[in-house]
């Protein structure tokens, strides 16, 4: 389990805080935390549009190079010293503006984030029917343009015409597509272009199904009632789960973190026995060697591994902190990685089998049909699965499985926050009341996620999902290597790892933290700058105001950093600017492990003048202290052996 040989008498376990109840625990809450939404909505998408099977080269190499060792140096930083995202930077106290930084981010994906939650959940209960709502166009809320595969309204010639209606001006819209979005197709008409008023009979049950788009991110609408009730049961069910903290987290994760799994094997041998899903894998998997030259793949390549992982979240810091000091962390990052990185591939077997299914089935090019995010999710795969038989389990069971990919990171999201929140404020009033502060969080979560649940609500989400949790992650990620291998030292932090594991770190991992992952995090961002283009939503394209306000979300977490590093300088001792700047970013007294039978070495407590003194008049009564000396409890030295206070004079 990592410990130092001739360390067993000492405490593990931080009773005041809590710790994991075994390493599995935290093993399976860092896979459900890094294996997310992402992995199955948005992996499979960039494999194909890169090169399919030569895309995955460059993503290897990122993640041996970049995923792996930022990995493992948030989790040795967290580990350390057992403090979540704020309390870490006791390291270097002008650097907490980065702790700060990721508190924002997390709050940020944390509201949006479990909106998307609640959508599988609406997803999840209209599945539980005999027939799936958007498997016909005969609905109230369907326009005349709509054609299912289905459909019981479509002759046979009109099968066989459906290439050509695809490759038309009027672009064929599929009864999942409406039941997503219901946004009619006329330049600038929303839902009240096929609902004519009040006279016409679908009028009245049109404004009915899941987002019922507004015509722009202004027009916020009415609150869609569903939504809101399931947003509700998502913020319930985190709440429930960390009621108690890890220890309760803990214990869920066995199911949440590995059901996913079985759901994925599940669709997995299901896709592989339906005709065309070879075409499928084939289209995901063959390699395009000549897009390895193109910077965009490598870009991509570099992007994915960075969020996917989850780096800059505060996340990994934090369920690190819980973990026991001597804990192998450097072999929990390596196999949590490769996990995070084999969930994203074999996802992709599973989507493309039953699109290459469906494009088989409409006798189109796998590319008509592929898509990635929100819209593979909610569109693509929900119609891909009303062509199987028993459409509604497989429904039930694909939303099922997001909801709990969604759970794995939402727990780890609201954790960050609490956690932060307690450390900082310390002390055992809080610390009592810890259940209170997360319903605290939970509930101020579901209030902001509120606009995200009215008919503007999918703009609003997709314009955080782009600003938020973009380029000021990597800012956060390139600033906290540098202030650890460069500011608090690189040998000083070689040195804490040490006495922590057993054993320095790897020259491999040492060489990358200090120059290899800040150049890649520095090419993640300028190639972020470079390739950015204004969010769109399909033919929506977002006003100028609107992209102003995702530029302030980014911006908030980012000027975190230089606005407590100029308050921490300006409140430090000294009377040049040098001076301030010395003993800002110098390390805290109390930075270290936070057990006492852990802090040895340079973290050895140091008696004072005062201690010394009172301890240098005891020999005077010469009997009266060799007795009290026999008698002497004995005190643990910095080695971790036992002397006596006697022997210690």
């Amino acid at each position: 389990n990592g410990a130092v040989p001739g360390e067993r008498g000492k405490q593990e376990k931080s009773v005041k805080r809590g710790n994991w109840g075994n390493q599995i625990e935290f093993v399976l809450t860092s896979v459900g935390y890094a294996v997310g939404l992402g992995n199955v909505w948005r992996f499979p998408y960039l494999c194909y549009r890169n090169g399919g099977g030569a895309f995955m080269f460059p993503y290897f190499i990122m993640l041996v190079f970049c995923g792996i060792p930022l990995f493992f140096m948030e989790l040795s930083f967290g580990q350390f010293a057992s403090q979540g995202c704020l309390g870490v930077w006791r390291v270097s106290p002008m650097f907490k503006g980065v702790g700060y930084g990721m508190m924002v981010v997390s709050t940020y994906i944390g509201i949006y984030y479990n909106v998307v939650i609640c959508i599988a959940f609406y997803y999840f209960f209209v599945s539980m029917t005999r027939v799936l709502p958007w498997t016909y166009c005969s609905n109230a809320w369907n326009t005349p343009d709509c054609m299912g595969v289905l459909d019981g309204n479509v002759s046979s010639q009109a099968a066989l015409n459906l290439t050509r209606l695809l490759n038309t001006t009027q672009k064929r819209t599929s009864p999942s597509e409406e039941y997503w979005r219901y946004w009619g197709r006329g330049r600038g008409r929303g839902w009240w272009w096929w609902c004519r008023g009040p006279a016409d009979a679908g009028c009245s049950s049109c404004r009915r199904y899941v987002l019922d788009l507004s015509d722009d991110i202004g027009n916020l609408g009415e609150v869609r009632l569903p939504l809101l009730g399931c947003l509700g049961v998502s913020w319930v069910v985190v709440f429930l789960c960390l009621i108690k903290g890890v220890k309760s987290s803990g214990k869920v994760v066995y199911f949440t973190a590995t059901f996913p799994y079985v759901v994925l094997t599940i669709l997995f041998v299901r896709g592989i026995t339906l005709d065309g899903a070879l075409t499928g894998i084939m289209y995901y998997l063959t390699p395009q060697w000549d897009k390895i030259l193109n910077a965009k793949v490598w870009g991509d390549a570099a992007s994915q591994i960075f969020y996917s992982l989850g780096c800059a979240w505060g996340g990994l810091i934090t369920m690190a902190s819980y973990n026991k000091f001597h804990n192998n962390c450097y072999r929990d990052s390596i196999i949590i990685s490769i996990t995070n990185c084999a969930t994203s591939v074999y996802a992709g077997f599973v989507i493309f089998s039953i699109l290459g299914f469906m494009a088989n089935h409409l006798g189109v090019d796998v590319s008509k049909v592929a898509d990635h995010g929100p819209g593979l999710a909610f569109v693509a795969y929900p119609e891909a699965l009303t062509l199987l038989p028993i459409s509604p389990l497989w429904s039930i069971l694909f939303f099922f499985m997001l909801i709990l990919l969604g759970l794995g990171t939402q727990f780890c999201l609201l954790e960050t926050l609490v956690t932060a929140i307690v450390d900082e404020v310390g002390n055992e009033w809080i610390i009592r009341r810890k259940t209170f502060v997360t319903l605290g969080v939970a509930v101020a979560g579901f209030l902001l996620g509120v606009p995200l649940t009215t008919q503007a609500g999918i703009y609003w989400l997709l314009l955080m999902d782009n600003y938020a949790a973009s380029f000021s992650l990597v800012v956060i990620s390139c600033i906290m290597c540098v202030a650890i291998m460069y500011i608090y030292g690189h040998r000083n932090y070689f040195k804490d790892i040490e006495m922590m594991l057993g054993f320095p770190p790897p020259l491999f991992f040492q060489i990358c933290w200090r120059f290899i992952s800040p150049a890649i995090i520095f090419f993640i961002l300028v190639f972020t700058v470079i390739q950015y283009r204004p969010i769109s939503y399909n033919d929506y394209v977002y006003p100028a105001w609107a992209i102003s306000i995702g530029f302030l979300m980014a911006l908030s977490s980012v000027i975190c950093i230089p606005i407590y590093a100029i308050y921490k300088v300006c409140g430090s001792e000294g009377d040049t600017l040098l001076e301030r700047l010395k003993n800002a970013t110098k390390a805290s007294k109390d930075w270290g492990p936070a057990l006492p039978e852990h802090r040895s070495g340079r973290y050895a407590p140091v008696f004072s003048p005062s201690t010394e003194s009172n301890l240098e008049a005891q020999p005077l009564q010469l009997e009266k202290g060799r007795s009290e000396a026999a008698a002497a409890s004995p005190v643990q030295g910095s080695n971790g052996s036992a002397h006596s206070q006697d022997s210690r004079l």
